[in-house]
C-alpha cells in the first residue's frame, strides 16, 4: 500500500508543489515521509496486531463505566502523542499545518489497521467545526482541548423516532434562566430528549467528551418549530467546565441508555444518550447544560461542515478496508496450491497444482477489488487535495474546488463504502470456505465495511442529495465544472495511443451521464426525478472513478518500466471492461423515470 500512496500523492497529485504555499513552507517530501513513517509504524504496532481482539470483545457497560480492552486506550495514547490530532492546525496550537491530503493518506493506515480501535475521525471534525463556527472561547476550551487529545468529540444528531429525518428531531432546548445570554461559553440552555447512534458517546479514554447536539428551540408558544429551519447546535460536555476549561467535577446530564451490538466496527462505543432525563442533576435541577453554537436555527448549517468531513473520512475508511481484504486474499492466493492450468488438451493431473492466483478467473476477482480500492483510495486524496486547494488557493481556484468538493462528496462517501464492500465480499470469495471463518481476517473486513453503507448518511440520502441537489444547483455549474475536469482528461488521453480507446469511451459515458441528468428533471416533478436517485448514483459514481482511473493511468504511464506501472494499467483497463458498461443499465431508469419503485403499492408486497 505504501507504494500506491508514495505513488498517488507524487507522481499523480503532485503534493509537495504545496510547500510553495506559506501555510506549508516548513514542509517537504521528506517531512510529508516522516510523517508517513510515523503514522504507518504507530498503525502496525498499536492498533493492527489487536484488531480481532477489539472485535470479540466489545464494549461494556459495567454499572457505572463502559470498559473497553487496555489496547484501544494504548492505542488511543499513542495516536493522541503523535499530534495527528492537531496535524492540520495552525503552529499556534500545537499542530504540524500539514496538508489535508498527507493528513488523510497517514490516516488511512490507522483505518487499514484496525477501522474501529479508535474514534479519533469524529474528534477531530467535532473540533474543526468548533473552528469554523464556535466562539474564541469554545473554541479555547473545547475545540483545543480536543486537538490535544484530552478531551474526544461526538456527534448527535439520529433520534430513535426520527433517523435520517433531521426536521422530526425531537430534542428541545430551553433559555437556561434570564442571565442565559451571559455566560461565557455562549448562550446557555438546557436540553431533554434522545439521540441514537451516537460512536464514541461513551468510554473512559479521555477525561470529557464533546457531544455536538442538534436541538430545537421552543417558539414563544411552547411548540418545536417544524423542519429543519428551527434546527439548533449545541455543544454539551460529559462533565461541565468553568470558563477557563477547568473541569468542575459536576456531571452534566447526559446518561448512557444502552450499547449498540454490531455487526462489524465493534470497537467504537455505539450508544443511546439521554439528554436531561435527570439521572444527574447539574446545579440541582434535570436538563443537560448546553452552550449554543452559532445563531438559533443555524444549527443545521453549522453541523454539516462536520458531516461532510465525516463523509470524506468515512469514504477513506471503506477503501482502507477494501484494501486490506485485497492484499490478505492476494498473499493467500499467491501461497495456496489448488488445480492446474487449462490446456489444449485440458487439465493434466500428473502436473503439480499451481497457486490459485494463476488462474483466469482467481485474477478477475484480485484485479476487481485492486480496481475498487486503489480507485477508491485515488477518489479520496483527490478529494483532500481539492480541500486543500479550497483552503489555500488562489481566489479562483478556491472557489472551483469548493464547488467540486460539493459534488464529489456523495461519491467519496457511497462509492468506496458500495465498491469496497464488493471487494472485501471478493476476498472471501478468493479464500473459499477459510474465507467465512474467523481465521481469517476477510470476513471481519467485510462486516467492519459493511456498516459505511450506512454511516453518515445511507446511499438513499446520499443519492437525493446529488440528483436533487448538487447536480443542478447554481443552474448546473458544479456539474459542468467537474465535466470540464473530466474532458481535460479526455483531451490528454486521446494523444496517448495505448489510452485512445478509453478516453472515447470515457466521453460517450460523461454524455450519457449529462442526457439522463437533463432527462430525469425533463418534467421538473422532483417525486419523478428522484425515484431512481440510487441508480444515477451508481451510474455517476462509475463515471467519476473511471476518471480518476485514465487520470492515474497517466501518471502510471510516465513511470520506468515494472510492476506499479503495469499494475496500475491493467485495473484501469479493467474498470473500462468490465465496470463502466454497467452504467447503461443504471441510467436507463433514470432517464425514462421508471415508475414501478415510485408507485409500487406497500400491499402488494
Amino acid at each position: 500500500m505504501r507504494a500506491t500512496v508514495d505513488f498517488l500523492l507524487h507522481d499523480w497529485l503532485a503534493v509537495e508543489s504545496l510547500t510553495a504555499r506559506a501555510r506549508f513552507a516548513d514542509h517537504s517530501r521528506e517531512t510529508f515521509a516522516q510523517v508517513l513513517d510515523t503514522c504507518e509504524r504507530i498503525a502496525r504496532e498499536k492498533y493492527a496486531p489487536f484488531n480481532r481482539l477489539v472485535d470479540t470483545e466489545e464494549p461494556r457497560f459495567d454499572g457505572e463505566k463502559v470498559v473497553l480492552p487496555q489496547a484501544t486506550h494504548d492505542a488511543w495514547k499513542a495516536y493522541a502523542d503523535s499530534g495527528m490530532l492537531a496535524a492540520a492546525q495552525d503552529y499556534a496550537l500545537g499542530g504540524m499545518q500539514l496538508p489535508y491530503t498527507v493528513e488523510a493518506a497517514a490516516n488511512g493506515f490507522f483505518a487499514k489497521a484496525s477501522v474501529s480501535i479508535s474514534a479519533a475521525m469524529l474528534t477531530v471534525a467535532n473540533a474543526n467545526l468548533l473552528m469554523a463556527h464556535g466562539t474564541p472561547a469554545q473554541q479555547r476550551v473545547f475545540a483545543h482541548a480536543e486537538f490535544a487529545g484530552r478531551w474526544s468529540g461526538t456527534m448527535c444528531l439520529s433520534e430513535p423516532q426520527a433517523g435520517s429525518s433531521l426536521s422530526d428531531v425531537a430534542t428541545r432546548a430551553v433559555p437556561d434562566g434570564d442571565d442565559f445570554e451571559q455566560d461565557p461559553l455562549g448562550p446557555r440552555y438546557r436540553l431533554t430528549g434522545h439521540k441514537m447512534w451516537i460512536s464514541a458517546g461513551e468510554h473512559e479514554l479521555t477525561e470529557n467528551i464533546v457531544h455536538l447536539v442538534l436541538a430545537k428551540i421552543p417558539g414563544p408558544d411552547g411548540r418545536l418549530v417544524p423542519g429543519v429551519k428551527g434546527i439548533s447546535l449545541f455543544i454539551v460536555s460529559k462533565w461541565l467546565v468553568d470558563a477557563d476549561g477547568r473541569l468542575t467535577g459536576e456531571r452534566n446530564d447526559v446518561a448512557l441508555a444502552g450499547l449498540n451490538h454490531k455487526c462489524g466496527w465493534r470497537g467504537t462505543t455505539n450508544t443511546l444518550l439521554n439528554f436531561g432525563e435527570g439521572r444527574f442533576r447539574p446545579g440541582g435541577k434535570a436538563g443537560a447544560i448546553g452552550w449554543r453554537v452559532g445563531a438559533p436555527g443555524d444549527g443545521l448549517r453549522c453541523m454539516f461542515h462536520m458531516m461532510n468531513e465525516a463523509r470524506i473520512a468515512i469514504g477513506m475508511a471503506a477503501a482502507m478496508l477494501g484494501m486490506a481484504g485485497f492484499e490478505a486474499s492476494l498473499a493467500y492466493a499467491k501461497q495456496r496450491p489448488q488445480g492446474r492450468p487449462i490446456t489444449g488438451r485440458g487439465k493434466d493431473p500428473t502436473q503439480p497444482q499451481v497457486p490459485i492466483v494463476e488462474h483466469a478467473d482467481v485474477k478477475r476477482m484480485l484485479l476487481a477489488q485492486k480496481a475498487y480500492a486503489e480507485g477508491a483510495l485515488a477518489l479520496e486524496l483527490y478529494c483532500a487535495r481539492l480541500v486543500d486547494e479550497h483552503h489555500t488557493g488562489a481566489p479562483d481556484a478556491a472557489a472551483d474546488a469548493k464547488r467540486l468538493l460539493e459534488v464529489l462528496t456523495p461519491v467519496a462517501k457511497s462509492w468506496p463504502s458500495e465498491w469496497c464492500l464488493e471487494a472485501n465480499s471478493l476476498a472471501i470469495q478468493v479464500l473459499g470456505g477459510y474465507g467465512y471463518t474467523r481465521d481469517f481476517p476477510v470476513e471481519q473486513y467485510w462486516r467492519d465495511n459493511r456498516l459505511n453503507m450506512i454511516h453518515e448518511g445511507t446511499h438513499g440520502i446520499q443519492a437525493l442529495d446529488l440528483l436533487g441537489r448538487k447536480v443542478v444547483m447554481d443552474g448546473g455549474a458544479g456539474l459542468r465544472l467537474l465535466a470540464a475536469r473530466v474532458n481535460a482528461t479526455i483531451e490528454r488521453a486521446g494523444h496517448v495511443e495505448a489510452l485512445a480507446a478509453h478516453a472515447n469511451a470515457l466521453a460517450a459515458a460523461l454524455h450519457k451521464v449529462g442526457a439522463a441528468t437533463k432527462a430525469a428533471w425533463a418534467t421538473g416533478v422532483p417525486d419523478e426525478a428522484l425515484a431512481n436517485a440510487t441508480p444515477y448514483l451508481q451510474a455517476f459514481g462509475h463515471v467519476v472513478l473511471a476518471w480518476i482511473w485514465l487520470d492515474v493511468a497517466l501518471a502510471a504511464k510516465r513511470l520506468g518500466d515494472g510492476a506499479m506501472k503495469h499494475g496500475k494499467l491493467a485495473a484501469m483497463r479493467y474498470f473500462y471492461a468490465y465496470e463502466l458498461p454497467k452504467i447503461d443499465a443504471w441510467l436507463a431508469v433514470v432517464a425514462s423515470r421508471e415508475a414501478v419503485c415510485r408507485t409500487m403499492d406497500p400491499d402488494w408486497f
